[in-house]
């Protein structure tokens, strides 16, 4: 699985539901790597898409207990359910919120993370296990400049693999 995000500089991703900050070009990012794959989402961000409809040209699955249907949604109602489904694959993208990051970064093997080099009223954060010694710097693009903020768009890859040592997770898929 791949985490997909946008961050500023102390690692907030979202205030009252909303993103901190809609930048097109972080859009149109996320777009061209999520077109024609899965992408997980938790139920906030179901709600908070547009029109609260899915996004166009991929698989939307939520991942929640309390939703039991959603039109143009797959529903799974925990881990196990949403692994047997897609696997733990490369074109499986997740989208948030923060809860669900928390829960699936251990199933990551990348994170694509816009940072953005501002800071932000933010309720939602991403995990902070994503700066730890599990995860590398694989790549990072040119500054872009976009209505006064500065963003890059930075390719995270988890150098070690813990999954199979911990038991907590062996236990969730089991």
């Amino acid at each position: 699985m791949t985490l997909i995000a946008a961050g500023d500089r102390r690692n907030g991703i979202g205030f009252k539901g909303d993103l901190l900050i809609k930048l097109s070009g972080d859009m149109a990012y996320f777009k061209e790597k999520t077109m024609g794959n899965t992408i997980v989402m938790g139920r906030k961000t179901m709600e908070s898409l547009p029109g609260k409809r899915p996004l166009p040209g991929r698989r939307n699955i939520v991942l929640s207990r309390s939703v039991k249907a959603a039109d143009g949604f797959e529903v799974c109602a925990d881990i196990n359910e949403l692994l047997n489904r897609t696997g733990s694959a490369a074109d499986v993208f997740v989208i948030g919120g923060g809860q669900i990051y928390n829960l699936l970064l251990p199933f990551c093997s990348e994170a694509l993370i816009t940072e953005i080099d501002a800071e932000f009223e933010a309720d939602t954060w991403l995990p902070s296990e994503l700066r730890g010694t599990e995860w590398e710097l694989s790549s990072r693009s040119e500054p872009v400049c976009e209505n006064g903020i500065t963003y890059v768009f930075a390719v995270y890859r988890r150098c070690v693999n813990e999954k199979a040592e911990s038991p907590a997770l062996r236990s969730a898929i089991s």
